[in-house]
């Protein structure tokens, strides 16, 4: 009787223990079906506008489609990788790359140091009207590029520009700028830098304010000085910040397309001419699958960089 009498105490305790559990599941699928309907108007509107573009420029990169195929669509050819072999076989194509691969390499440290150097001058050595420096710094992210392609061209001009009047100054004769094709390009990274340089101003500015001031104080008394504390503390704090700083800017410069277009429109001689810029005049041209070719290379060498950023920077974070 006893033994009988306890079964049926643990199977109601049990019933009673698993009634909150059921009621728990039942509550976390009605919030999921809700999830999932405010969700769907976004799924679809990804699907139709990003995702299905996204496939559809794919397949085109396998074809030979062209401006003349936009009514008969199901009537292209496929050519496989034909498109893929005739960009990197292509000399205008090559030389975007190395114009671009240029642009990344000079451009991107410049316009990351410039960023740091200023960061850690607002952050510590400037205490006096630090907010309009930093409006300052940050207006030309977001100033349209027209607007900064007409001043740059005033000051990059051979005879009266003023970047060459204050190199004359100092017995200098500048170069032309925007004429030469050797100086076209160091030209468009000097006004690059100016103008990106604020977005990782204020990225860098966010990271330093997360550095404790108490580990420079630490490392004063025992004797380090400025350079020693920035190089052995300041830095390898910045770490993560330094890996996003980078990536953006990677990503940004290895698809810069709107400043040779704006101020040089990709010459002299094809001196400035960016893969982005390339492939945006084989769109205008109706060489729809080989414009898609060559976009989809320009992925796959931003995935590339972006992957070897985060093996060199994320190592020891």
């Amino acid at each position: 009787m006893s033994t009988t009498t306890d079964a049926t105490t643990r199977e109601e305790t049990g019933r009673r223990a698993a009634s909150p559990r059921g009621g728990g599941t039942r509550a976390s699928r009605r919030q999921a079906l809700a999830a999932w309907t405010l969700a769907l108007p976004f799924c679809l509107l990804f699907l139709v506008f990003t995702a299905w573009p996204v496939l559809q420029s794919l397949f085109m990169s396998f074809t030979d489609t062209r401006a003349r195929d936009l009514r008969t669509p199901f009537a292209v050819d496929i050519i496989g990788l034909k498109n893929y072999t005739r960009a990197f076989s292509d000399p205008t194509f090559r030389r975007a790359a190395l114009n671009t691969a240029y642009f990344v390499v000079v451009g991107m440290p410049l316009t990351i140091l410039l960023a740091l150097a200023v960061a850690v001058a607002l952050d510590r050595g400037i205490t006096r009207f630090r907010s309009a420096f930093r409006l300052g710094f940050y207006t030309p992210v977001i100033t349209s590029i027209v607007a900064v392609a007409v001043v740059w061209r005033f000051l990059l001009q051979h005879e009266f520009g003023l970047i060459n009047t204050v190199l004359g100054w100092v017995g200098i004769n500048g170069p032309n700028w925007l004429g030469d094709p050797h100086w076209s390009m160091p030209g468009l990274i000097l006004m690059a830098a100016w103008r990106n340089f604020g977005t990782g101003m204020i990225i860098f500015l966010a990271g330093l304010q997360g550095v404790p001031w108490a580990l420079h104080e630490a490392a004063a008394i025992d004797g380090a000085n400025g350079w020693q504390r920035f190089r052995h503390i300041t830095l390898p704090l910045l770490r993560p910040t330094m890996l996003f700083v980078c990536v953006t800017t990677a990503i940004g410069y290895l698809q810069f397309f709107e400043e040779p277009f704006v101020m040089t429109n990709g010459g002299p001689l094809s001196s400035t001419i960016s893969m982005s810029m390339y492939t945006y005049q084989q769109f205008g041209f109706g060489n729809y699958g080989y414009a898609a070719s060559m976009s989809y290379i320009i992925f796959v060498v931003i995935a590339i960089v972006t992957a070897l950023q985060f093996r060199l920077l994320r190592e020891n974070t």
